[in-house]
């Protein structure tokens, strides 16, 4: 196992302050080592996760707030 990989099982992950709580659209995200961020669906806590670097993190919080996701 890699260290990312064990470093996702270990992460402490929260939900999302925009998802539901009828447990629809459930988003969740972890703090990584070197200020990653790691975003899975709560629905499929095995599934697959998307590692956001700091850089990148910072321009998608920057396209949610400027409605580029919308």
């Amino acid at each position: 196992m890699d260290e990312l990989t064990q470093e996702l099982g270990m992460a402490t992950w929260r939900k999302s302050t925009y998802s539901g709580s009828d447990g629809g659209n459930c988003v969740e995200i972890a703090d990584l080592s070197g200020g990653r961020r790691g975003v899975r669906d709560s629905k499929n806590p095995t599934g697959p996760v998307l590692v956001f670097t700091p850089g990148e993190w910072d321009a998608f919080i920057a396209g949610v707030k400027g409605g580029e996701f919308g």
